[in-house]
């Protein structure tokens, strides 16, 4: 139990120490209960959060039980306390703050569902375009290169078609688990963008960097030695990967520059299937 002795102390024990509930009288030095609730709960709404307040006062006129409420107080009990009736109400609260930690939980799982690609774990394409969206944002703001990795599974086609469907899947889960754990530099997103295609986006990172990326992630997929016997390449499963690298600038069209950019990788990754597969290329838009 934190005591403070007058409002605004208060709101900077609550900023401080984040408590489980509030119980606080009205009638306070420097700042009152009313105005430090009303503080306390701009900081509960700037992080979304929820901490019960209960009014304790003196106070006990139907205009002041109103302001308490109206100033963001859960609930006002007038003095003389009666022990037992505030045991029960706090009994209340702890059963409304375990119901709202559970649905934050439920809510918590459900974006992740919303945003993660349900057969390989990795993002999928809506948080892949937000993140885009976001990370050009920021390269404008930062004057940084932002670069893209387009990555396919060689003749996956050929793969399905021969290992069946559920062998299919088998092998996108391998790879993308994979690309997760070779590329796990902080700010990086992992994303399936579709099919067997897998995309990276590099934020402040130029187009050598990105190579050095690419490089990595397919030697690691090389490594893997995945048997696919119907490869014209190896026989084992391989990827082919397009790079390519932009400064954004203030005043252009996110959506054009982002189109761009996606564009400009899966020319690259286009090249790189010509020449032979299993390959990175950097793309000449870059």
């Amino acid at each position: 139990v934190i005591v403070v002795d007058n409002g605004q102390k208060a709101v900077d024990s609550f900023a401080k120490d984040r408590p489980d509930l509030v119980i606080m009288d009205v009638t306070m030095p420097v700042k009152d209960g009313i105005e430090a609730t009303r503080d306390i709960r701009k900081l509960t709404d700037k992080n979304n959060d929820w901490v019960p307040i209960i009014f304790l006062s003196g106070m006990s006129q139907s205009d002041d039980i109103a302001r308490g409420i109206d100033a963001g107080g859960d609930d006002y009990l007038t003095k003389p306390i009666d022990g037992i009736v505030l045991t029960a109400k706090l009994r209340a609260m702890g059963r409304i703050s375990d119901m709202r930690h559970e649905l934050h939980k439920v809510n918590h799982q459900l974006k992740m569902i919303s945003i993660k690609d349900g057969l390989t774990g990795l993002a999928n394409r809506r948080h892949f375009d937000e993140v885009m969206a976001k990370e050009l944002k920021r390269s404008i703001r930062t004057k940084t290169e932002l670069s893209l990795i387009m990555c396919d599974i060689d003749q996956f086609k050929l793969y399905n078609d021969n290992y069946g469907h559920q062998g299919g899947d088998d092998c996108l889960k391998i790879v993308a688990a994979t690309l997760q754990k070779t590329n796990n530099r902080s700010g990086d997103l992992a994303a399936r963008y579709g099919g067997e295609e897998f995309v990276f986006i590099l934020p402040e990172t130029n187009i050598e960097g990105a190579t050095v990326v690419a490089e990595s992630v397919r030697s690691a997929i090389d490594s893997l030695a995945v048997p696919h016997a119907y490869s014209s390449v190896t026989d084992h499963v391989t990827l082919s990967c397009g790079v390519a690298s932009i400064r954004p600038q203030q005043g252009q069209d996110l959506a054009k520059i982002a189109r761009e950019l996606i564009d400009a990788a899966d020319q690259g990754l286009y090249r790189a299937k010509e020449l032979g597969r299993n390959q990175v290329v950097v793309s000449e838009a870059s």
